[in-house]
């Protein structure tokens, strides 16, 4: 592997692999016993032209973790404020010789873009809502770590399933890891093409969880929508949100997941999404370090 565009370049041989690394950093990190100086003299250049908590400070840590230096760039102060083109911008930061660049974008396809155009390793940190591959492989990791086993397990991905990336790069994951997916969301919020042919969709959101062993919430992306489609939270919260009552439909031993950020009394309860057991929210969050620190590995670490 040179790149991590997205999952369906993956094997599921190649996604196990990933995940045993980031579970080894896991425990790494806990005892502190890894190698970190297995990036020493690399430098890693973030380009995110998107928001971002989560994905781009456990990228940050992850690469410093390994040794890497990281420069994170900034679009508001580049030239492309100066109408410089991306693809100019793209050549000019080549130029300059990083080790790997990793990238966000609201474009579709944008990482490919990139990584057709510098010589250097690329990382897709999301684009579009095509996919978000190191978030699918964090989340396979949590699941791992919570159930044992993604193969046989019913995860059920409720919301705004038309608009996520993660929803398109989880139910590949998964999918090609042997779990049964669902698609659990309102009509205009479901997309119009399956990611992965055996995904069976629910339009409510107590059919579409019954018997789950993951239930993963999603927020409803009001940036990538038209205003007129949006409804009122509230109503929204009233018919599809994941209550405490709606969850009774899961397994018993179900657990919750989000990739956040949340919209507490959206698309979840306050009391859900702070359950001290079931909830996994935090825990993916922690997980995005060794999960990344695994994939500069494999890519960059020889």
């Amino acid at each position: 592997m040179k790149h991590l565009l997205g999952i369906d370049e993956l094997s599921p041989e190649g996604i196990q692999d990933i995940i045993n690394r980031a579970d080894y950093y896991a425990r790494a990190l806990v005892d502190g016993r890894w190698d970190r100086n297995k990036l020493q003299n690399k430098i890693i250049l973030t380009l995110f032209f998107e928001s971002s908590t989560r994905t781009l400070t456990s990228f940050d840590i992850a690469a410093k973790r390994l040794g890497a230096g990281v420069v994170n760039w900034n679009a508001s102060i580049s030239a492309l404020s100066k109408d410089e083109s991306f693809s100019d911008t793209i050549d000019t930061l080549s130029a300059m010789q990083p080790d790997a660049i990793i990238i966000r974008h609201s474009e579709y396809g944008a990482p490919n873009f990139v990584a057709n155009r510098v010589d250097c390793t690329v990382i897709n940190a999301g684009d579009s809502w095509r996919e978000h591959p190191s978030q699918a492989l964090l989340d396979a990791l949590t699941i791992m770590q919570e159930k044992g086993k993604l193969e046989g397990l019913t995860i059920s991905i409720c919301g705004d399933v038309a608009h996520s990336r993660v929803a398109s790069s989880n139910a590949k994951l998964l999918t090609k890891m042997g779990a049964n997916v669902r698609f659990v969301a309102p009509e205009f919020l479901m997309p119009q093409k399956l990611p992965c042919e055996s995904i069976k969709c629910f339009d409510n959101l107590e059919d579409g969880i019954a018997g789950a062993d993951v239930v993963m919430m999603l927020r409803i992306q009001k940036e990538r929508m038209d205003r007129g489609d949006i409804p009122s939270d509230a109503a929204y919260f009233n018919n599809h949100g994941l209550t405490l009552e709606r969850l009774k439909h899961a397994k018993p031993d179900a657990i919750i997941m989000h990739p956040g950020p949340m919209n507490r009394g959206v698309e979840i309860a306050d009391e859900v999404a702070d359950d001290p057991t079931r909830s996994m929210m935090k825990a993916q969050v922690a997980n995005g370090i060794p999960t990344r620190m695994a994939i500069l590995d494999i890519l960059m670490g020889g």
